[in-house]
This record gives structure tokens, C-alpha cells and sequence, in this order.
């Protein structure tokens, strides 16, 4: 189930997360919540919702063979540059 509230900007860049949704997510006074900036807009989640995203996002990729994959190029690529 989603909502699509209306809220405003208030005093000071405060802005009131409505009471249906505070309820659904049970986020109460002194809740700590992430907000992400993106270029479509800002999400509001708190932190374990944040974390199942990533997780779920991550699920499958290895990370550590990417790195390493990485600064492989970025080696092989500084050693092309200083030999020309």
C-alpha cells in the first residue's frame, strides 16, 4: 500500500511526515531516518529499510572482484601512459 501526501516546507526546511505513513513504517518521535538525494528527488527510509534495499540491490555482485578487476585497469592504464 502506498500514500501520496501532500506536505509542506516548513520553518526552518522542517518538513511533517504525515501520521498514516509514521504509522505504516512505525517511525516515532526521535526515529532516525536517511534521507537519499537523488536526481529524480529524495528518499526517506529509516536505516534497516535502507539497508534491505541495498542488500537486495547488491544480491549477487562481488564486490571484491570488482575492485580488484579495477585497479588492475587503472595499473595497466598508468603503466601505458608513463612508458609513452
Amino acid at each position: 500500500m502506498s500514500d501520496t501526501l501532500a506536505v509542506q516546507v516548513g520553518h526552518k526546511g522542517r518538513i511533517v511526515v504525515p501520521a498514516s505513513i509514521r504509522a505504516r513504517h512505525q517511525w516515532r518521535e526521535g526515529s532516525t531516518l536517511v534521507a537519499v538525494d537523488t536526481d529524480s528527488g529524495v528518499f526517506l527510509a529509516d536505516r534497516s529499510a535502507l539497508e534491505s534495499i541495498l542488500r537486495a540491490r547488491l544480491a549477487g555482485i562481488d564486490l571484491v572482484s570488482e575492485l580488484i578487476s579495477d585497479r588492475r585497469q587503472e595499473a595497466s592504464d598508468e603503466s601505458t601512459e608513463s612508458t609513452t
